[in-house]
């Protein structure tokens, strides 16, 4: 009975396949939550940007609430969509491009609007409801898959038990795109410019005369298309002079969980046991910054006054220094800085988007000396740029 049970379910599935148009080529992109796999459209079709998969919030509603437990509620006015379960809460604040828990934690990135549909990244409310999601390479392209914790299936597994309802609903789209499409247009019949009937006819007016010849449009020139940047895993290591927005920056790299290393000189320290103490914590490396041109202390004696101080907030040292002022290298023992690019700010998206194209002109890893020229937005947009082209973001450690 099972073996014809099968035989059946491949006989419906490969009548099916004979339907989808040649087009049916292109990738497309799956949802399933749970047991159940979505229907598809372009509508509401996941994506990626800037290194998150998206997903409509519309998942979760119908079998979506039903298989995750959380459902949602859009406030167009406030511009917010809230996702809800139990006693968990997650609001998204459009405007500002963030979320924000029940218990206060902001998460980014936030939701966006596509074509009036809202898009939520699945990172977050996985985070935040305790749930798995995975992507899955497929037949058709990928399978975003949402499920509670609680399941023991892998993703091979799923996909494989999936393929006949992902067919399905692939056979389904395609279908509404063909009943979208405008009919061919049909060329217009020629009009006369003299009265009467044609002359065919045997009547009395003057035959109909063919309108003159257009002289064709010039053809518009096809835009150009944009340049993609491929790092390939490649490895940027930035290095930052700490200074005001010291915090934002760290938030902006704990958001893309990237890294890069932080420059203090031993007064700075002084007064940023706090920052340090989170630096040591989310693994950001610290570095001394010493004055070479300096009077009044050798560079040895800043390094000493530096590691004193670094000493007393984390319990721990470091090796890593940069020399400025006309100095070069720190005593024996330390790593001193040597970047392969430097003189370049990260102040906003163009900037980042100058530094990223310096980076993809070399080869290997990069060294990249910022010194304070970077503020918090310039970061994001350089650590999302980056991450879509395949970059990686590390700290620069002490042995090199």
């Amino acid at each position: 009975m099972r073996r014809k049970l099968a035989m059946l379910l491949c006989l419906l599935l490969l009548i099916q396949l004979s339907l989808i148009p040649a087009y049916g080529a292109e990738r497309v992109y799956f949802t399933a939550v749970g047991n159940n796999v979505l229907p598809l459209s372009d509508s509401t079709m996941p994506f990626w940007s800037s290194g998150y998969v998206y997903v409509a919030s519309s998942v979760f509603t119908g079998a979506g609430r039903e298989s995750l437990g959380i459902s949602q509620v859009v406030n167009n006015e406030k511009n917010r969509v809230v996702l809800y379960s139990g006693g968990r809460s997650l609001t998204f604040d459009l405007a500002r491009y963030t979320a924000t828990d029940n218990d206060g934690q902001v998460y980014y990135p936030g939701a966006v609007r596509r074509n009036g549909t809202i898009f939520v990244p699945a990172y977050a409310v996985t985070r935040c409801f305790d749930l798995t999601y995975s992507v899955i390479e497929v037949r058709r392209g990928s399978l975003v898959w949402i499920r509670q914790s609680s399941y023991t299936l892998s993703d091979s597994y799923y996909a494989d038990a999936a393929e006949y309802s992902m067919e399905s609903v692939y056979a389904d789209y395609l279908r509404a795109r063909e009943q979208m499409e405008p009919p061919p247009e049909r060329p217009a019949p020629p009009t006369g410019t003299g009265s009467g009937t044609s002359g065919t006819n045997g009547g009395t007016g003057s035959a109909a005369v063919p309108p003159a010849p257009q002289p064709k449009p010039a053809p518009e020139p096809e835009p150009e298309e944009e340049e993609t940047l491929e790092l390939h895993g490649q490895k940027i290591y930035l290095c930052i002079a700490a200074g005001g927005d010291t915090s934002g920056l760290l938030d902006a790299l704990d958001a893309y969980q990237a890294q890069g290393a932080f420059f203090f000189s031993p007064e700075q320290m002084e007064a940023s046991g706090n920052l340090l103490r989170r630096m040591s914590a989310t693994g950001q490396s610290i570095g001394i910054l010493a004055d070479g041109g300096g009077r009044s202390r050798s560079v040895a004696r800043q390094l000493e006054d530096g590691n004193r101080v670094l000493s007393k907030a984390t319990c721990g040292k470091t090796r890593l220094a940069m020399v400025t002022g006309g100095g070069r290298n720190a005593p024996e023992g330390y790593r001193t800085v040597q970047a392969e690019i430097s003189g370049m700010n990260l102040e906003s998206r163009s900037a980042s988007e100058k530094l990223l194209h310096q980076i993809a002109s070399r080869r290997g890893d990069v060294t990249v000396w910022l010194s304070d020229n970077v503020t918090a937005e310039g970061l994001r947009a350089f650590l999302a740029a980056a991450l879509e082209a395949g970059g990686v973001c590390a700290a620069l450690r002490e042995l090199s």
